[in-house]
């Protein structure tokens, strides 16, 4: 098996059947790819929908960290790429994937990520998160089996900033790098007090994720500081002329970011 994909679900009927359809639909040999499911005691038809596309549909939790670890020890491929429900696959992102790490030896792969739906902000946050790619506000989604084993997998005592962490462990491990071809993450029912409620609910392991690597640690500074969130990711390499092209994208992305920051500083009230 070279690649096993791991989805992790809680009522997740509405996407599922996309998520899985587009790892079908692949320009890679379907043999070659196992899917397994992670649920997280959905109430919906979510196991009943991945059915159709796998019989490898577990159900574990209480948190993604420990539902991404549980799928890994079920995982067969050389390979595994992590995707949440509400994510779909282009058609060639498995392919280039496998292609880049054999051929140029790479251990882990950012995925370009577009976000999708018809909600205002929703092209706001696309605008945004374009910015991220491949920086330390991203995290790798392909890596090599053996070094995710290497390197412990998840840290299941964190939500929120687990990617971040498992990131940088993985970085410790060998070649990073990223592809062309995109996923799509679906937030068509964008809703901006559930987004920053949920913006709130991670910030809230923050502190245990800087214990873990230190106060005056320079990435920490990154990820969690003014200047860099604000400021230093959205113009290093050029990319301020993307700021100066879309003015209105911009200053509601500002404003986005202004209200992440207020409720970031509420986190503990």
């Amino acid at each position: 098996m070279d690649v096993s994909i791991i989805v992790t679900t809680k009522n997740e009927e509405k996407n599922i059947g996309i998520c899985l359809g587009s790892i079908k639909g692949q320009d890679y040999p379907a043999e070659r790819v196992e899917i397994i499911v992670v649920d997280n005691n959905s109430r919906d038809k979510t196991k009943e929908i991945a059915a159709l596309y796998t019989q490898k549909i577990y159900n574990a939790g209480p948190e993604r960290s420990s539902q991404r670890n549980f799928g890994m020890k079920q995982a067969s491929g050389k390979y595994i790429l992590y995707l949440d429900a509400d994510m779909k696959l282009s058609p060639g992102v498995i392919g280039e994937c496998v292609g880049k790490c054999e051929k140029e030896n790479y251990t882990a792969l950012y995925i370009p990520e577009i976000i999708i739906g018809n909600n205002g902000w929703v092209k706001v946050r696309n605008f945004e998160r374009s910015f991220y790619n491949a920086t330390c506000i991203d995290a790798v989604r392909f890596v090599r089996k053996d070094k995710v084993l290497e390197t412990g997998g998840f840290d299941e005592s964190l939500t929120g900033p687990e990617d971040w962490d498992f990131d940088r462990r993985i970085k410790k491990s060998g070649k990073i790098g990223i592809i062309n071809s995109p996923l799509c993450h679906d937030e068509n029912d964008f809703s901006l007090k559930k987004y920053l409620d949920k913006k709130k609910y991670y910030s809230l392991n923050f502190q245990r994720y800087i214990d873990k690597w230190g106060n005056g640690d320079i990435i920490i500074k990154k990820q969690l500081g003014f200047w860099y969130r604000y400021f230093g990711v959205f113009i290093e390499n050029g990319k301020f002329f993307r700021l100066v092209a879309h003015p209105v994208l911009t200053l509601k992305m500002y404003y986005l970011r202004f209200l992440v920051g207020v409720y970031f500083l509420l986190r503990k009230k």
